[in-house]
């Protein structure tokens, strides 16, 4: 993985087009890329801050402020889908992506599977239709 330029080199960058050269000039001088020293410059005039943003880490799920009611709500209809649940997310104001409801209900160890009472496939076209049990005569 890549890592971020040293704060030495964008501090000299941005010294460099505040004493008057041209950002294309400092890109050149420094070896970098124009991108590069624009973007520094622009944080810098933003923010007043030279650091590199840190790197890594886990991102926070999107779906935590909404965790009450999609608990509720999946225990109210628990055969709603994935999609399902991000366009009811959407209505409420809440736009997210498949993925994240995927990882969401992932992290909550919730599943969609097939339940007991869901309609069973019949017998293929070429098959005979199942054929139902006689009552067998009382032993006698």
């Amino acid at each position: 993985m890549p890592k971020p330029y040293s704060s030495d080199l964008r501090q000299r960058a941005i010294a460099l087009v505040e004493a008057g050269q041209s950002r294309s000039a400092v890109a050149r001088l420094l070896g970098l890329g124009k991108a590069a020293v624009i973007l520094w410059l622009k944080e810098f005039q933003a923010t007043g801050k030279q650091a590199a943003q840190p790197m890594g880490g886990r991102r926070r799920f999107v779906l935590l402020a909404e965790r009450d009611w999609l608990l509720a709500r999946i225990a109210a209809a628990p055969s709603l889908t994935g999609k399902a649940l991000r366009a009811e997310l959407a209505a409420r104001g809440t736009k997210v992506s498949y993925d994240a409801v995927w990882r969401f209900l992932h992290e909550q160890r919730l599943t969609f599977k097939k339940k007991p009472a869901c309609r069973r496939a019949g017998p293929g076209l070429r098959d005979a239709q199942a054929r139902t049990l006689e009552a067998l005569p009382a032993p006698g």
